[in-house]
């Protein structure tokens, strides 16, 4: 088995059909999301695939060696925001195929949630399959 990570991205993905932002979602709408996350992770956690998940808030700072043994820190520049982390999770596959399968889950009712994730292979990472989607990698 392989560990990947399913990145959210609070922005960058290309755009999906309902593109309204987590900023302008309801209350009841952000908690049905986070239900439907904590749902999925106690599936796949029951098949043993779940290993971890995590939430980012949007803020952050950069750090680095000072060089005197003082952290150097900075409130920014940060990269462009529509490449920020909002959080994800780790899960463990059998092949490249499944965890395919399990970024690409269905919401609610079956329907998919049509929402980009990024899936990234842990370095050293073995599967059966290739590690990209287009068989290049």
């Amino acid at each position: 088995m392989a560990k990947y990570l399913l990145l959210k991205h609070y922005r960058g993905a290309p755009e999906p059909p309902n593109n309204v932002p987590m900023s302008e979602w309801t209350p009841s709408e952000v908690d049905a999301h986070v239900q439907y996350m904590n749902d999925f992770a106690a599936r796949i956690e029951a098949t043993g695939e779940f290993v971890t998940s995590f939430a980012l808030s949007e803020s952050g700072a950069w750090v680095r060696s000072g060089g005197d043994g003082q952290p150097a820190v900075t409130e920014g520049p940060f990269p462009d925001d529509r490449d920020l982390v909002a959080g994800g999770m780790i899960i463990e596959a059998a092949t490249y195929e499944r965890a395919l399968e399990l970024a690409a889950a269905p919401g609610a009712g079956g329907e998919p949630i049509r929402e980009w994730l990024e899936l990234r292979p842990f370095y050293g990472a073995s599967s059966s399959s290739s590690s990209s989607a287009d068989g290049t990698g």
